[in-house]
């Protein structure tokens, strides 16, 4: 009698806009995207978004989104962090990020992503309700080691 292991296996699943798994828990007013890893709320991550000084960089980070091609890559730097997205295919795109001290790919479609993007826009306002989201980010923040001993 043979007996059969299943080893868990966690794919990260294409995030898109009309996902029935609610996998965006929001956008702080520092525009990180707060994603639902897998669509677990126990499992939330704030991914750094674009940031932009004009409307001309905003248009120029779009435009740079929009051209890549399968295999290339762009960064999104920030002041103390940086995202970035990897071009998989023509609609599939990565953001890679850590968790538990090991590399993960988050999987979106071009438009979810470019709606992500866009949230750069300096008019752009995040909900009320993702207020809290900011805060949550800041006391993160706080809880981590800034400067370590030598």
């Amino acid at each position: 009698m043979t007996q059969s292991r299943e080893t868990l296996f966690c794919l990260s699943p294409r995030y898109r806009l009309d996902d029935e798994s609610p996998w965006l828990e929001g956008i702080d007013p520092s525009r990180h995207y707060w994603v639902a890893v897998n669509g677990d709320k126990n499992l939330t991550v704030a991914i750094p978004g674009l940031v932009v000084s004009s409307m001309s960089e905003l248009k120029q980070n779009i435009r740079q989104f929009r051209a890549l091609q399968p295999g290339e890559k762009m960064t999104v730097a920030r002041i103390a962090s940086a995202c970035t997205i990897h071009c998989i295919s023509s609609n599939c795109y990565a953001i890679e990020d850590q968790i538990n001290d090991a590399q993960v790919w988050h999987l979106f479609d071009q438009e979810t992503l470019d709606s992500l993007l866009m949230t750069a826009h300096p008019d752009w306002q995040c909900a009320p309700s993702d207020m809290e989201l900011g805060r949550r980010l800041l006391l993160r923040s706080l809880q981590e080691t800034t400067a370590t001993k030598k």
